[in-house]
């Protein structure tokens, strides 16, 4: 008999909970779940405090898109902050912004003086709050890992921010059928308040040395960086159509159809499926590293497609919280695959910069997909209106698709 050979340990740095190791990147966890979990109890609880005022989704259009507006016209400058100073100090300000902007918020929907023009004043305050912190989170990353754990950190990130996203989502639906929307936002600004807390634990420096040049000089360093890789641009194109169409689709009709179907706290719940598909994808994405995982990520984006055929023709509970769950799988694969390319093809210095000008093309579409949902569910119907933006996301993703660069760009092979 033929004795079997011993298995090799696994490596350290080949665990998926390598990254836990280090006090940095664990205060990073925490202070980004505190985010993600606030920033999905916000849009129920906002969503139907609109509706209660209003009963009209042109109208809660108008309070989205004002967020998405802001969060727009901040980024670049965003970008250029985050690769000047230190990044873990920013995101402690934005945590407190954005906890003052959303208690405010709150207390107009408690006090009984929030009406929509003091909604959108607020939601354009906590766009740009929201905008400063994007870049800044993304390229932290890096700085709290050595290279060999930029998966499995950046997958754990995701893991953990999803399973914020689950809590924050039925959570929220929860919250709003039971207490109101004001209750709902109130607990969302203590969350913030959270976040910015756990972010005083991360001790990176500024990524750029201390050197810098004027404002202008770093944006074009970081265009020319960011227009140096057609796979970059052509992404980032591909979501800027791609996040319009889920959102305004989701986002805003998404609660209305709730409202006349499913109910409230089931609203909740749906958005929850997508975000535990998220999480499991998240461990999915840790463990698998595909040669081209961009290629696989951009392909997966076409599941996103899916809950927009559902919502339209068979708007039940128990099929949106299937089709939820896999668009949140399919999504969390480009996810880590597109953070990861970023991270291992761009300088540092200038990663927060890429950043921006990718989260600036990938948002700049989302006000206009969230004020037009409305009108064109009035014009066409909801159902024509949802079917329409599943066509058009498999179209674009399918462009895309056709780039040699997006099929062929490989990871680097793990140390």
């Amino acid at each position: 008999m033929t004795a079997t050979p011993p298995r090799e340990p696994v490596p350290p740095s080949a665990r998926v909970t390598a990254p836990l190791s280090l006090p940095d990147f664990r205060s990073l966890l925490l202070g980004r779940t505190f985010d993600e979990v606030a920033n999905a109890l916000a849009p129920v609880a906002l969503a139907f405090a609109v509706l209660d005022l209003t009963g009209s989704p042109t109208q809660l259009g108008l309070v989205v898109g004002a967020r998405s507006l802001a969060s727009v016209v901040f980024l670049l400058l965003a970008g250029v902050l985050a690769d000047r100073f230190p990044r873990a100090v920013i995101l402690q300000g934005t945590g407190a912004a954005a906890a003052l902007t959303q208690a405010a918020i709150a207390a107009g929907v408690l006090g009984g003086f929030a009406g929509v023009p003091l909604l959108v004043v607020l939601s354009l305050l906590n766009g740009a709050v929201a905008a400063i912190s994007l870049p800044a989170a993304a390229a932290l990353t890096p700085q709290t890992v050595p290279p060999a754990l930029l998966t499995q950190a950046n997958a754990l990130v995701r893991v953990a921010a999803n399973s914020g996203r689950i809590s924050g989502a039925a959570i929220g639906g929860i919250l709003v059928a039971a207490a109101g929307p004001g209750w709902t936002l109130a607990a969302n600004a203590a969350l913030f308040a959270g976040s910015a807390l756990a972010y005083r634990g991360v001790h990176a420096p500024a990524a750029g040395g201390g050197t810098h040049t004027a404002p202008l000089r770093e944006l074009a360093e970081g265009w020319r960086e960011f227009t140096a890789r057609s796979w970059v641009w052509l992404v980032v194109l591909q979501f800027m159509v791609v996040n319009a169409v889920v959102s305004g689709c989701v986002v805003v009709l998404g609660p209305a159809i709730a409202d006349q179907s499913l109910g409230r706290s089931a609203w909740g719940f749906v958005l929850a499926a997508q975000t535990a598909g998220a999480f499991a994808g998240g461990f999915l994405a840790a463990r698998w590293r595909p040669r081209h995982a961009l290629r696989i990520g951009v392909a997966v984006t076409l599941v996103e497609a899916v809950p927009l055929v559902v919502l339209a023709e068979l708007p039940e509970f128990v099929p949106l919280l299937a089709v939820m769950f896999l668009a949140g799988v399919a999504l969390e694969q480009f996810t880590v695959a597109w953070d990861v390319s970023l991270q291992e093809n761009i300088p540092p210095d200038r990663l927060a910069r890429v950043y921006s000008y990718d989260m600036l093309g990938s948002f700049v579409a989302l006000p206009i997909g969230e004020v037009a949902a409305g009108p064109l569910a009035a014009q066409f119907g909801r159902p024509a209106t949802l079917l329409g933006g599943a066509a058009l996301l498999t179209v674009v993703t399918l462009l895309t698709l056709t780039s040699k660069q997006v099929r062929t760009l490989q990871r680097r092979p793990a140390d």
